[in-house]
């Protein structure tokens, strides 16, 4: 669990980034997509101890709100968001742990299988996200 308030909020911003990134990275995001990650915010990300009680609605709502402002806006490109999210999570290394980092991955497996299942572009962001991961997991 995250405690302090500002670092909560800048966690949720950059999973509504990653997320943007998985879904945007064949350059179209699809309702389908947006969709899925509402249901699995409320779904397996409430049912675990990595958003808090305290702070459940403004987690999802910075996650959500981040996703679509960057959809709406459409200023940067999946992989801008992508490395932004690196950079915190690189920064940021203790509020990444195991059972974090394998929430993340179902997440935007299933935000990518959601319309179509997962194409080429998805798959891509989805390997080299697994990489970050297993290079975060084997710097321990």
């Amino acid at each position: 669990m995250i405690k302090h308030q500002n670092t909560k909020i800048k966690f949720y911003q950059n999973l509504g980034k990653l997320f943007y990134a998985i879904a945007a990275s064949d350059s179209v995001v699809r309702e389908e997509e947006f969709n899925k990650l509402k249901e699995l915010i409320k779904k397996d990300w409430f049912q675990t101890d990595i958003i808090d009680s305290d702070s459940m609605i403004e987690g999802e709502k910075a996650i959500l709100n981040t996703f679509k402002w960057l959809n709406d806006d459409n200023e940067y490109d999946a992989e801008t968001c992508y490395k932004s999210f690196i950079s915190f999570k690189s920064n940021n290394k203790k509020l990444f742990n195991s059972n974090v980092n394998s929430l993340i991955l179902k997440t935007v497996a299933k935000i990518a299988a959601s319309f179509s299942g997962q194409n080429k572009s998805e798959l891509i962001m989805l390997a080299k996200l697994n990489l970050e991961f297993k290079k975060h997991n084997n710097e321990k």
